[in-house]
């Protein structure tokens, strides 16, 4: 073995003392200190007070609890941070279910450094964006992520649209029988989404009825995107599979 080697393998083996180094980090319950017990089990949320400091710093949580068009008329309500907090650790945690909400309910520290009052069951979360008109809870969400990827919009780029078929279990609204290749049969939804190619940003996703996952059934919001974008910020290339290569959609992608 080299010298060279040979010490890069025994530095690799020194004991890493500034992961035990405790980190002062800015929360919305104020400074934290993050100490790391290199002997403890490692936990999916342990990296979390970082991505706080972040939400903290830029801003970006506080402006998308105050653009939220949750209303209530009751004193004893709760509040807007506490319902999309409690979302939001459910989320960071991969849950993907209403009913996976309980697991993040005994948390007793991240919600506070989220500034939150308390962690809401799934039936409040539920009851709470069915308050939310639909109309306007769809402006919220698109200018929340349009926010996400703005910045980078002035650099070219390119947009990917897919359409992804999702089988349904139970009764939902719009599952219905169309093209389902995994599950023949099953009742599904047609998710068309609009990529930000690259960079793995979600810039829209039009939830649509099982039967509906031709390519003409994306255009409308594909052109409702584009066309709220000035022409610099556009992307120069649209990419998607063979679906898209059709009459209408390309002459349309042509004409601007």
């Amino acid at each position: 073995m080299g010298e060279a080697k040979r010490r890069a393998v025994m530095k690799c083996k020194q004991p890493l003392v500034s992961a035990v180094t405790p980190v002062t980090l800015s929360s919305f319950a104020g400074k934290v200190h993050v100490e790391w017990d290199p002997s403890a089990a490692v936990t999916p949320l342990g990296q979390l007070p970082f991505f706080i400091e972040f939400l903290k710093v830029s801003g970006v949580f506080d402006e998308f609890v105050e653009r939220c068009p949750l209303k209530y008329d009751s004193p004893n309500a709760p509040g807007k941070r506490d319902v999309l907090g409690t979302l939001l650790l459910s989320i960071l945690a991969g849950r993907h279910r209403y009913a996976h909400i309980s697991s993040v309910r005994m948390d007793r520290v991240n919600p506070q450094l989220l500034g939150m009052q308390r962690v809401l069951s799934e039936d409040a979360i539920r009851r709470a964006f069915k308050r939310i008109d639909a109309a306007a809870g769809v402006e919220w969400l698109e200018a929340s992520l349009q926010r996400c990827y703005a910045v980078m919009l002035p650099t070219p780029w390119i947009l990917d649209i897919d359409t992804t078929v999702k089988p349904l279990y139970g009764h939902q609204q719009g599952a219905v029988l169309g093209y389902n290749p995994h599950k023949p049969g099953r009742p599904s939804h047609a998710y068309h989404s609009y990529m930000m190619s690259g960079t793995r940003m979600i810039m829209n996703v039009e939830v649509q009825p099982g039967n509906r996952t031709a390519a003409c059934y994306s255009a409308e919001k594909l052109w409702a995107l584009l066309h709220s974008l000035p022409a610099h910020e556009r992307p120069y290339l649209i990419r998607g599979d063979i679906a898209f290569g059709v009459e209408s959609v390309m002459v349309t992608c042509r004409e601007g």
